[in-house]
């Protein structure tokens, strides 16, 4: 059961950590080349396998003429990747300490660095991401010490940040982000984050039904 909870976990681990990555900052040749270079990871970006405009280019020319400029178009430009936009009745983003979502990061020690992330706000789909996968992070260190109700504790919050601010407003951001898409690289970058927070949450909520116990979870499987 060990084995098969901590491969579980791995997966979710890295993918809330690619999805973070791609919808936080531009693409870099590195991160092209992890994409590109691995099967697994490829095979979640069906459209980008497609793609004729990446046969034939090479990787910085590729994000120089694409990649970037479709990043700039939809967090930059035409879109508003930030909770507070969706949720506020006036539609203004809410950049201050009062902004909810920076108030729990701060509950549980987790450091934004927005220059660095190059974001205006803590809600920003980027870093809620980011938060998820530092969470997800923790809970696979719990898991593979074995201190499964440390685990349990871990996922609740999890559960409660997908149910209360993620899944509130990011699946129509992702589905803005699916229309708007200029490359096959961000759709498949929004499918994929779309279809997988769901997911999560599902699995999330059969663990809450069973108590978070893993045993029990997988026990059912």
């Amino acid at each position: 059961m060990q084995d098969n909870l901590l491969t579980q976990q791995s997966a979710r681990v890295n993918i809330y950590a690619l999805i973070s990555r791609i919808l936080m900052n531009e693409v870099d040749e590195k991160l092209l080349e992890l994409i590109m270079g691995d099967e697994n990871i490829l095979s979640f970006f069906p459209e980008f396998q497609k793609w004729d405009k990446r046969k034939g280019m090479s990787n910085k020319d590729l994000i120089e003429q694409y990649l970037n400029v479709d990043f700039t178009n939809l967090f930059l430009l035409h879109l508003i990747p930030y909770e507070s936009f969706y949720r506020r009745e006036d539609q203004q983003m809410e950049t201050g300490g009062d902004n909810p979502v920076q108030t729990l990061y701060n509950s549980f020690d987790f450091r934004v660095e927005l220059d660095e992330a190059r974001v205006m706000s803590g809600d920003h789909i980027g870093v809620e991401l980011e938060f998820m996968f530092k969470l997800c992070e923790a809970e696979y260190k719990a898991l593979a010490d074995g201190a499964y109700e440390v685990a349990a504790e871990i996922a609740e919050i999890e559960y409660n940040f997908l149910k209360n601010h993620l899944l509130e407003w990011a699946p129509m951001f992702l589905l803005n982000m699916k229309s708007e898409a200029g490359t096959a690289l961000y759709y498949d970058a929004a499918d994929l984050a779309l279809e997988f927070i769901l997911s999560d949450f599902e699995y999330l909520s059969e663990l809450k039904e069973n108590g978070y116990s893993y045993e029990k979870l997988l026990g059912k499987k």
